[in-house]
């Protein structure tokens, strides 16, 4: 048997990179972690309203990502608190077509 396992590549949005940087380094190390998580398997945070939208919890803080199978990638777009969660998912979801341009404009 061959087992093929596809290696997704991990980008983060210019909103993500600002939050992350206000972090502690503990937590910073903490979310790079998860970041090689991803790449092997985007699926392991809970599923928000679509498969392809999740969030991985790191103590009270969520990373909030969208797993493009088809491209074999995973874009970071936020990193939130849980009073700010329902409007952070909420605009996250409004702009799933601008960071679908995003990733495919990093890729060319």
């Amino acid at each position: 048997m061959i087992n093929v396992t596809m290696t997704y590549k991990v980008y983060t949005t210019d909103t993500f990179e600002k939050e992350f940087s206000k972090l502690s380094t503990p937590d910073q190390k903490i979310i790079k972690k998860i970041f090689l998580q991803l790449k092997e398997n985007p699926y392991v945070g809970d599923q928000i309203r679509y498969k392809f939208f999740r969030e991985k919890r790191i103590k009270e803080k969520r990373i909030y990502y969208l797993v493009y199978d088809d491209i074999v990638t995973v874009l970071v777009v936020a990193l939130g608190g849980k009073k700010a969660q329902k409007d952070t998912i909420d605009e996250i979801i409004k702009l799933f077509p601008e960071f679908r341009k995003q990733i495919e404009n990093l890729l060319d």
